[in-house]
């Protein structure tokens, strides 16, 4: 099923390509478009992982390197009946996270210097567990997917604008229109960012609730959260880029997600999350007295 919204992802988004090319230059700008898209497609299936990978500096590291970080992967992997996927450590004292992959079977798993220094191994496996489940729904190609075209689009958008501005645009029907170029070159980022917004939160959501069920867990996760999402709000991961933001375990630009500009995060809110995990782990805990201390913690952080 995960494998099928994948599909109809690429063809819905390729299909949108295609028009704002047909716009831009017609039956050859349909078929420019068709063969860019096309590509697009083609790289990130097969080497978006080890692109995002390069560009934070990420290195593999087995066993014999980080025998603790490479113990809770394998664990998890297990329980979940998932191939070992690649381990990795990002150079940097921000704490975060993220899976990248085209499947289970070629995953791999980052997570930064920061994240190892300041969460404890029960909570550091809630965020694998999180990252885990990213793999284990395809959501990491999805994502990657999305977040490509997404960002071609607003590419070509930025060029429909200049080309308008500067006269540019074919002298018959609609590409002379220089005031639909600047519309589209407006709306069509927008759009392409709700696009990459909407698949984004619901599969963060649902990251969370296969996390809390694999570790049997839900306070490990909801505790790294807090932890990552107030670290977060003060420095912002090296080389991070608003292209990339959606496979962090939380957003990277936190401290800058501000106002109106947090209707287009890629996240949802930490409280959010945690008050759904909250509402999991009041159905698989029979015994509230177990929750009470964390609970107040999660009270203290919203105060």
């Amino acid at each position: 099923m995960e494998k099928f919204k994948t599909f109809i992802l690429m063809f819905s988004l390729t299909l949108l390509f295609m028009w704002i090319g047909a716009i831009f230059g017609g039956k050859s700008g349909a078929m420019m478009a068709f063969i860019f898209v096309g590509l697009m497609n083609f790289m990130s299936y097969f080497y978006s992982d080890k692109m995002v990978l390069s560009h934070y500096d990420a290195i593999e590291v087995d066993e014999s390197k980080a025998p603790g970080l490479y113990a809770i992967v394998r664990r998890l992997t297990k329980k979940a009946k998932l191939p070992m996927p690649k381990v990795y450590i990002i150079p940097d004292r921000v704490p975060n996270a993220f899976a990248t992959g085209r499947n289970p079977s070629h995953a791999a798993v980052a997570v930064t210097e920061g994240i190892l220094d300041l969460l404890s191994e029960e909570e550091i496996e809630g965020v694998l567990a999180h990252e885990l489940s990213h793999v284990r729904h395809y959501d990491i190609l999805t994502g990657t997917i999305a977040a490509t075209i997404a960002g071609a689009i607003a590419w070509i958008a930025n060029i429909m604008q200049w080309g308008a501005m500067f006269g540019g645009g074919r002298d018959d029907e609609r590409g002379s229109n220089p005031l639909l170029m600047i519309v589209l070159a407006i709306l069509l980022p927008i759009a392409a960012t709700i696009i990459q917004m909407a698949i984004s939160r619901s599969r963060e959501y649902e990251a969370d609730a296969g996390a809390a069920r694999l570790t049997g867990h839900p306070e490990w996760l909801e505790s790294a959260l807090i932890k990552l999402e107030n670290y977060n709000r003060q420095g912002i991961i090296h080389n991070a880029t608003q292209e990339t933001s959606h496979m962090f375990i939380v957003n990277p630009f936190s401290g800058k997600d501000i106002s109106f500009a947090s209707l287009f995060s890629t996240h949802p809110s930490t409280e959010d999350r945690i008050k759904r995990l909250e509402e999991l782990k009041q159905k698989m805990y029979g015994n509230i007295s177990q929750k009470e201390e964390h609970s107040k913690r999660i009270e203290d952080f919203f105060k």
